[in-house]
């Protein structure tokens, strides 16, 4: 036992060799079949989780298959607003909320569903977060689904360490931007991820450049990338870089994401089929 352990399964992040991995898992719901889930992470907040995750189902829809996104930042949900859903879109039976489902097929699952007013804030304490996150995955028949991305809170508190000890994830997609800043902030969520012994799939870097519209040259406006140096330090793949896009900006704005024809994650899909 770790001499940090507070003997608190729960809350506590202590790898000890007590501590069964899949003792906390949660069973999915009996309307559920997710095959492989995948959690989108970083260790601050404004560096494109949510879009990486939209971009990220995307891709994994058009490859053909059957595609779901839980948003797991309670506090902060983008994914409904990116693919024009709303409240109306959800519906449930007696026992199981059903997800709302994208103009492509995707379904979704999301606070800002579950509220009339999308502007109202979530102002609830930690415990009740994390309940409203763990019912995403118990309460919701989310049928047959072959890739589940989670677009998680920024951090490594509450919210990251339920979904790491409740839900049964399958690799770890962490993002970051080119700031020399923000190489700290991988290692620290490389270091949860390999504290709750899970695997990290690769690297995304977004707001890596923008392309001249007149001669096609890549600027990188917040200088050079350290996406290579970052992924062989920890020994893992960069699976792609997303540029600053005024059409990808207008996509999402219009919750037409689906239809932004970028290439900059088709590297997924030979990882996620790797699985």
């Amino acid at each position: 036992m770790s001499e940090n352990c507070n003997h608190d399964c729960n809350s506590c992040g202590e790898n000890c060799a007590s501590r069964d991995p899949k003792s906390f898992i949660k069973p999915q719901n009996k309307g559920s079949n997710v095959k492989k889930l995948i959690t989108v992470v970083s260790g601050k907040g404004g560096v494109g989780k949510s879009l990486v995750t939209g971009l990220a189902a995307v891709e994994s829809r058009r490859s053909g298959y059957s595609t779901a996104i839980l948003d797991a930042d309670i506090t902060g949900p983008s994914i409904p607003k990116m693919f024009g859903l709303g409240w109306q879109d959800v519906s449930g039976t007696e026992d199981s909320l059903l997800p709302a489902v994208t103009k492509t097929g995707i379904k979704v699952m999301s606070m800002n569903l579950l509220m009339e007013n999308p502007d109202q804030p979530v102002i609830w304490r930690s415990p009740v977060i994390t309940g409203a996150l763990t019912q995403f995955w118990t309460d919701v028949a989310w049928g047959d689904v072959d890739y589940m991305f989670v677009d998680m809170p920024p951090g490594t508190g509450d919210v990251p360490l339920t979904v790491y000890q409740s839900l049964p994830v399958d690799g770890i997609v962490i993002v970051t931007t080119p700031q020399d800043l923000v190489g700290m902030i991988v290692d620290k969520a490389v270091g949860m991820a390999n504290t709750m012994q899970k695997p990290i799939l690769g690297l995304v870097e977004n707001m890596s450049y923008v392309k001249c519209p007149d001669c096609g040259r890549e600027i990188r406006v917040f200088g050079d990338s350290h996406a290579e140096e970052l992924a062989a330090k920890h020994g893992f793949p960069v699976i792609g870089r997303i540029a600053l896009d005024p059409a990808l900006t207008a996509a999402c704005d219009a919750g037409e994401i689906e239809y932004y024809d970028g290439e900059y994650l088709t590297e997924l899909k030979t990882i996620l089929e790797s699985l």
